[in-house]
Order: C-alpha cells, then structure tokens, then sequence
C-alpha cells in the first residue's frame, strides 16, 4: 500500500442499547476509488444481513487494492467509561477510536492522503479537531458520510458485520440463555422484549448492555431497587470547619486518632453491636 495519494477513510458504526460498539475503517488507492462503486457499497443500514455477508465478501477479495481495520469496544468497558466519575462521554469514545484507528493504518505502511469521516457532533469541530491532529491529510467530515462515499461504506459493512458475528457467537457470564435479544436499536420489539426480560431487580441488565444509555439508565433508575448510598462527611472538611469560640473554655479531651485511609476509601466502620 505504498502508492502515492493513498485514500484512507474512517467510519464509525452506529450505536445501540446492546453489544459492542464497533468502529471501522477502510482503505484504498485513490487510483482504485472507481472499483469500489462497481462492487456496489452502500451504507450498512439500508442493506440486509445476505447482502452485507457477500459485500464483506468482495471486500476480502479485493484485498490486493483494498485493505480495514476494526476496534470492538466491549459493551462493559463502554459502561464503565459513561459512568464514572469524570464521565467518558459517546463523542470523547467515539474521536479517540476514529484517531486511534487512523494511526494503526499509518503504523502499518498505509501512505495515507485523503482520510473522509462519518461525524459525531459537529462536523466543523471534529474536521478542526482532525487536521490539527493530522495537518499533512486532507480530511473531509460529513454527515451521512456512509451514504456519501463508497469506501466509507465499505468500512461500515466492515464494522457491521464484525459486530454481528460478535453478538452472535455472545457468551453470558450470567448463565442466562437468549434465543434473540434483538438488533439493539430502542424501538426493535425483539430488544424491548429483552430488556423486559433479562432485567434483575438489583443487578440492573446483563453485560452485553449499555448501562450508559439513557434507556437503560432510566429503566433501572424506574424498575430496579433504589439505593441510597450514605454520604460521611470527610474528616479532612469537618477539621476546616471555624471553631467556635466556647470551645476556648471546655475541658481538654484527648485529641481524635485519625483513622487509616485504607478504612476511609472503603467506607469500613467499627461494629459493635448487631
């Protein structure tokens, strides 16, 4: 892949309220951009599963001019950046990965030139964010972009495809069986029927949900057992606090021992009585 203007794009897949997110690119020589209308791509979603299988086919064949590259993000993993503290939101996964993806390819030996992105978000900022990240490409972020260009397509057949097999092949850690757990989109009757299903009153969802999508979110905070975690005050702040001036006038006591932090970071307390 070492001929000049090399094209090199970057596609994300759609996101859904289960399984992994999945991320694709696709690349070829701009010499070859022709080809790829003739092999007929066109965006993942308005194809079936048949047709999708026998474009990744011809994908795979082509594979002389025609190259990808895919990061699956566990569902799990997804959750967990979404719910923390400081909250790893959709746009911030969703650059990193497309900016990641992009390295690889030059990593590999790919002469990349031209790079064309489906957005997330504004596509002004995130072509800004790109080209100041990569300022020897021409990039170009669109809307719709796997409806616009062919390679684009290509990487979302690529990234569609990868993330069918993987739902298919899912295996429960929760020693749950599903026969069909639907597409993932909110309105399928199939995904609604399983997350009806597979909802624990404590536990919230299987891993192969999105916790972090409102959805989800919502149904576990209207369905699930509430929680109320105690908030103890930090002993740090309750020595800040301004000391009254009475306290110049009572008796000495013996000064507090400070507890460990091992103690405090787990929210462990003396128990004498049950």
């Amino acid at each position: 892949f070492q001929e000049d203007h090399l094209r090199h794009i970057c596609s994300k897949f759609s996101h859904m309220l289960h399984g992994p997110m999945v991320y694709g690119i696709a690349y070829c020589p701009i010499s070859m951009k022709d080809k790829l209308k003739d092999m007929g791509l066109a965006d993942s979603k308005t194809l079936s599963e048949e047709k999708r299988e026998s474009l990744m086919n011809s994908i795979d064949e082509a594979k002389d001019y025609m190259g990808w590259i895919v990061n699956i993000l566990a569902p799990n993993a997804i959750s967990n950046g979404m719910l923390r503290r400081c909250k790893y939101n959709l746009n911030a996964i969703s650059h990193d990965t497309a900016i990641g993806l992009v390295q690889k390819a030059i990593e590999k030996g790919v002469n990349v030139k031209e790079v064309y992105v489906d957005t997330v978000g504004p596509p002004e900022k995130y072509q800004a964010k790109l080209e100041g990240i990569f300022p020897d490409l021409k990039i170009t972020v669109a809307k719709k972009a796997d409806a616009l260009y062919s390679i684009v397509s290509g990487a979302s057949i690529c990234a569609k495809v990868c993330r069918d097999h993987c739902v298919k092949e899912w295996e429960f850690k929760e020693g749950i069986e599903v026969d069909n757990f639907g597409s993932g989109y909110p309105g399928d009757p199939n995904t609604k029927n399983f997350m009806k299903e597979q909802l624990d009153p404590v536990f919230g969802f299987p891993q192969l949900v999105r916790f972090g999508w409102s959805t989800a979110y919502n149904v576990i905070d209207e369905k699930c057992v509430s929680v109320c975690w105690e908030d103890d005050e930090d002993e740090e702040e309750k020595a800040k606090r301004p000391r009254s001036v009475l306290t110049m006038f009572s008796e000495k006591t013996e000064p507090q021992l400070k507890r460990h932090k091992y103690f405090k970071d787990n929210c462990l307390k003396n128990v004498d009585s049950f």
